[in-house]
């Protein structure tokens, strides 16, 4: 299929495209990289074995791989040995004509999909124990779509980039929570900055005024070594408002949130 499809051909593409054809692809353009696996657990699992969903999975990948809309990274997930789970997927060039994605595709560095990735297995947690009843996920927001704009003390344009924007619920009650996914990468001094930025805005009153509350910003560390290395830089910051911070390992992540953010 020629990557070079006219208005016509791309609106006849969208009519033969299933719901859930173009879910996956909203889903690969939303993260930018996913696995075979997060696509099947995110597309796939209302099936009735996961044997049944992971088939199915396999072959609209492929079908949509040859069709170009998708496009597998050179790089794999867990080795060659892990089969076709693990293959990384991004928009192909007609993917992103089809959802108007100007961005140049670059094979990424392992740094930077190993973050990505981490992000999409956050986000498929949540969506599992949401499917599970833990809890009902509202609204779900990836970076950057997630960041926020502010004004500095200096006048000047400040950001606070969160991974993920959540809001939850639980009977009458809504949570909202900023999620920074790390994976040990950033020094102490760069945690440091973020939440001081993350306080900046809260002071700003910004989002209270717009959605009514504050989000609970919640770092997400890989072990249980690196949460603590992270609450030991937040408790040892000067003039941070503790409170909005809470840290947890990806494993506790859906516990935290079941709990609430009181």
């Amino acid at each position: 299929m020629s990557a070079y499809l006219g208005r016509r051909g791309l609106e006849q593409l969208r009519d033969v495209l299933s719901e859930r054809d173009r879910a996956v692809i909203a889903s690969v353009h939303e993260h930018r990289f996913l696995t075979a696996r997060q696509i099947e657990e995110l597309h796939f699992h209302d099936h009735a074995t996961s044997d049944a969903g992971a088939r199915v999975s396999r072959r609209v990948l492929a079908r949509l791989t040859r069709d170009r809309l998708l496009a597998r990274l050179a790089r794999r997930v867990g080795g060659v040995r892990a089969g076709s789970a693990s293959y990384v997927y991004a928009l192909g060039p007609i993917g992103r004509r089809l959802i108007d994605d100007g961005r140049r595709f670059t094979e990424p560095s392992a740094l930077f999909l190993d973050h990505t990735l981490a992000v999409a297995d956050a986000r498929v947690e949540l969506n599992r124990a949401a499917g599970a009843g833990e809890f009902e996920l509202v609204e779900v927001q990836v970076e950057p779509v997630c960041w926020r704009r502010y004004l500095g003390p200096g006048g000047a344009a400040e950001f606070v980039k969160p991974d993920l924007y959540v809001v939850t619920s639980s009977g009458e009650f809504e949570d909202c929570w900023f999620l920074e996914i790390d994976r040990g990468t950033e020094s102490p001094a760069a945690i440091g900055r973020k939440c001081r930025g993350y306080d900046r805005y809260w002071r700003t009153g910004a989002e209270q005024r717009i959605h009514g509350t504050f989000p609970l910003v919640v770092w997400v560390a890989p072990d249980e070594r690196r949460m603590q290395r992270i609450e030991r830089v937040i408790g040892g910051a000067c003039n941070l408002k503790r409170e909005l911070f809470r840290v947890t390992t990806a494993d506790r992540l859906v516990q935290l949130i079941v709990g609430g953010a009181s």
